[in-house]
């Protein structure tokens, strides 16, 4: 059950990176903000499993969001 769940988070984080990626380009950083609650979701049911793979992407992913919006401002 936790590989199956494991997966699932993967998936997630796979979702939320190209969002992220995105998030990079100059004028669409704003998709980051979209980025972030769907790299919370991946890393919640990350934290389910026993496994630390996917919980980890997702925390990857939602520091290179939160990073990219620091420094351009659009965070605090």
């Amino acid at each position: 059950m936790g590989m199956i769940v494991n997966i699932v988070s993967i998936l997630v984080g796979l979702v939320a990176l190209p969002v992220a990626l995105v998030g990079l380009v100059p004028f669409f950083g704003i998709a980051n903000y979209l980025a972030i609650p769907i790299a919370v979701v991946g890393a919640a049911i990350g934290m389910l499993s026993g496994h630390r793979t996917g919980r980890n992407f997702n925390l990857f992913v939602i520091i290179v969001a939160v990073v990219r919006l620091f420094l351009g401002g659009g965070l605090l």
